[in-house]
Parts: C-alpha cells; sequence; structure tokens
C-alpha cells in the first residue's frame, strides 16, 4: 500500500511538474511573440489588417469574414511581408528590422504610414504605406526603400504574400519559360499559366517573367496583385518580377512580386507600388483575371 501510495504521490508530482513546464514554456513563447498593434483598412466587403509591431506584416485579409491568407503561426509562414532583394545579400533569416521588429506608425489616416529601423547590415531603413482606392476597389500599398548609409548601394523592392496550399495560382507568362522547367505543374490554359495547388516532399521555387499580375483563386475567392511590369534585364541578379514558392507538405505557399534593381546614392530612396483586388468569382476564373489585364497596361 506503501508503494502505491508513493507512485500515485510521484504521478501526481509529475503532473505538477508537467503543468508547470508548459506553463513557462506558453509564457516564454508569448514573451516571443511581438505585440499586436493592429491597423485597419475596408474597400467594400474586404478588410485587410496590418500589425505595426510585428514587422509591419499584412497579418489578414477578409471577405466578409472568409481569410485568404494564411494564418498558421510558425516563423515564415503567414501573412505578407516585404524584404530587400537580392536575397543573396543577406541569406536567411529575414533582416529582423524589415520583417519582425516594429514599425514607428508616423500616420494613421486617411493613408497608414509606418517606418522601420534602419537595417544594422544592410543600411536601409523600410516605409510602407497603405490606401484604398474605393473608385478601383482596391487595396494601394506603396512600399519604400531608402538608402541611409554613406556609400551607394543597388537594390529592389520585394512583397511576399503567404497563402494556404490551397487553389489556383495564375500568371501571364509562357509556361516553358518558367524555370526551373517541370519542377511545378504549371499548364496554359487560354494563354495563362495556371498551377493548381500539390503537395510535395521538398520546397519548389520558380521564377516567371511576367506581365505586371499575379493572381490566386481559392474557395470562391479571387486574391490578383499588380504592379510594375519589368522586361527581363531589370530584376535583380538571380531573381525575378514573380516567383512562386511551395512549402514542403500540405503547409504554405508564397506569391512573390518584385520591383526594378535600382542604385541608391545615399539618402535617396525608391518607391514601388502593389494594388491588391479581393472578390468573389463565379464560374470560370480566367474571364475575371483577364479584365484586370487593362490595370496593368
Amino acid at each position: 500500500m506503501v508503494v502505491n501510495g508513493v507512485a500515485l504521490m510521484n504521478a501526481r508530482r509529475l503532473k505538477q511538474m508537467v503543468a508547470a513546464l508548459l506553463l513557462l514554456m506558453t509564457a516564454g513563447n508569448a514573451a516571443a511573440q511581438p505585440a499586436e498593434k493592429l491597423y485597419t483598412l475596408q474597400v467594400g466587403d474586404a478588410v485587410m489588417t496590418v500589425n505595426a509591431e510585428g514587422g509591419g506584416k499584412i497579418l489578414s485579409l477578409k471577405y466578409k469574414e472568409q481569410e485568404v491568407i494564411s494564418q498558421s503561426r510558425w516563423p515564415e509562414s503567414f501573412g505578407s511581408t516585404f524584404w530587400t532583394s537580392p536575397q543573396k545579400e543577406w541569406n536567411w533569416p529575414p533582416v529582423p528590422e524589415f520583417d519582425k521588429r516594429p514599425y514607428t506608425v508616423e500616420q494613421e489616416s486617411p493613408t497608414l504610414v509606418m517606418t522601420s529601423e534602419v537595417s544594422e547590415r544592410l543600411k536601409f531603413r523600410i516605409r510602407k504605406e497603405f490606401a484604398t482606392d474605393p473608385s478601383d476597389s482596391a487595396f494601394v500599398i506603396t512600399y519604400s526603400i531608402i538608402n541611409e548609409g554613406d556609400v551607394a548601394r543597388k537594390v529592389a523592392p520585394w512583397e511576399i504574400t503567404r497563402v494556404p496550399n490551397e487553389g489556383t495560382i495564375f500568371l501571364d507568362a509562357p509556361v516553358d519559360s518558367i524555370t526551373p522547367a517541370g519542377l511545378m505543374p504549371f499548364e496554359e490554359v487560354n494563354g495563362i499559366a495556371c498551377y493548381m495547388a500539390d503537395e510535395a516532399a521538398q520546397n519548389r521555387k520558380v521564377n516567371a517573367d511576367g506581365k505586371g499580375w499575379l493572381a490566386y483563386a481559392n474557395k470562391g475567392l479571387l486574391l490578383v496583385k499588380t504592379f510594375q511590369d519589368l522586361d527581363s534585364s531589370q530584376p535583380a541578379p538571380g531573381e525575378a518580377e514573380i516567383q512562386v514558392y511551395v512549402n514542403r507538405g500540405k503547409t504554405y505557399i508564397e506569391l512573390e512580386s518584385q520591383g526594378a534593381y535600382t542604385e541608391l546614392k545615399p539618402g535617396e530612396g525608391l518607391s514601388w507600388t502593389v494594388r491588391w483586388y479581393l472578390a468573389p468569382h463565379t464560374g470560370e476564373v480566367l474571364p475575371v483575371v483577364r479584365r484586370f489585364l487593362s490595370v496593368c497596361q
């Protein structure tokens, strides 16, 4: 009986220790997560939420409460962020001043304006301006990169939007021009390259010279992003106007677009604008995508 009593006491103590450990882990994770200072913008039934304290990321984009952006809470797997290109200049992980640290909100209305800290390594500062254009049913995001260093540097803007590994991605490029060839099963439909989300054991990424837009359709919603159309000489070395990254397993996909590789003298900056459209679609998706082509011309 004593032995059973000791065993029971030890079992209770073990449970208490496990509970205490879990509490400490939860507290540690909460402390590690950036506080959320959220701002919202609305166009019709579409609502965008931005977290100034967590790298100025777009955390959510909903149409009538239906989410289109990845809500995974694992690092580097959720929301929409902004980096400088080429990646080879900072490799990995993302530059913390741009991707995770708090942004200073300089203006809340009518345009939400926020700026990052200066990167110790790259000597750039990022500025983000979030606005709406009700007449065009668009969210208008302007990213700026300012050279705060004392030497001229070349750089390109780069937006990364993470979505669930579901649905279909559309871009205007010949399938045989997407590289590496055959890495992802793109098909041509009515002159548009289409990729239906699939699952693989490895991470995959492709590059494409598109026509200034990238679209994603899932569960009755269509997200279209438009930006400057580049020729093949304008992206940063080793980069591309459009990139699609698929994380291993059934996790998330990144919709990526980049602007022109530009030299900035000390104190100079560049600005690059992306227009986001979110609306339901019915029937065939491609005609809906095609009506956005006029925006890019």
